[in-house]
């Protein structure tokens, strides 16, 4: 069995989650905090990606990539880079996929700490960052925590936005779930139920034992 679509579901799964952590960690805040107008449009287009179909979602991502699109033609042009059918594609398709739940998970954590700690903090005159960093965040810490693992789990297994942006390119940009894919229309079912039993076993694997590091009983 090539070990190939293992080793980068994994890399594009730890990618994808540190992007899910940059981006939804503000995001969560600003829906958590923020007073800025339209944030009921913020939150519905935050929560868009797990709605949406995985091939309309890819193929948004292509249009946006691609090299007529508006992203993919700037790094065309100035930097020589072409994002579509490499893994970082998948990288970025998955860190799409995954933001809600990273989102959803930091903000319900934050929408749980009492903000009068947070004014306490105001009051003896620490700035916004300073009550970020040491007030809100570290009691927000089990939310950002599961909404890591989940995150991760689920970079694991994405499939239909990688497939369009990224393709099924053999050492190059096959995932594990792609692998399976391919396996099955290829009639090899014994790798495909071998795939599938490992994929199983890693995402398993990986909610164990970040369950016990971090000491969260329950989703």
């Amino acid at each position: 069995m090539d070990w190939f679509p293992v080793i980068l579901s994994l890399r594009v799964a730890a990618c994808a989650t540190v992007l899910s952590l940059v981006a939804g960690v503000p995001l969560a805040w600003l829906l958590s905090r923020s007073r800025i107008p339209g944030k009921p449009l913020l939150s519905s287009l935050t929560a868009l990606p797990m709605v949406l179909p995985p091939t309309v979602l890819g193929y948004y991502l292509l249009v946006i990539l691609g090299r007529q699109g508006f992203i993919g033609r700037l790094l065309l042009e100035r930097f020589g880079l072409s994002l579509v059918f490499t893994w970082q594609a998948a990288v970025i398709a998955a860190a799409v996929v995954v933001l809600p739940l990273m989102v959803r998970s930091v903000q319900a954590a934050m929408d749980a700490v009492d903000p009068e700690l947070e004014e306490v903090a105001r009051t003896l005159g620490k700035r916004e960052i300073a009550v970020f960093f040491r007030i809100t965040l570290p009691l927000a810490w089990p939310g950002l925590l599961a909404g890591t693992v989940l995150s991760f789990a689920r970079a694991m297994g994405e499939f239909g936005a990688t497939l369009m942006v990224a393709g099924n390119i053999p050492g190059k940009t096959q995932t594990l779930s792609i692998a399976i894919y391919d396996a099955v229309q290829s009639g090899n079912n014994n790798l495909a139920n071998s795939l599938v039993i490992l994929i199983s076993a890693l995402t398993l694997a990986v909610l164990v034992v970040l369950n016990k590091l971090t000491g969260l009983k329950r989703w």
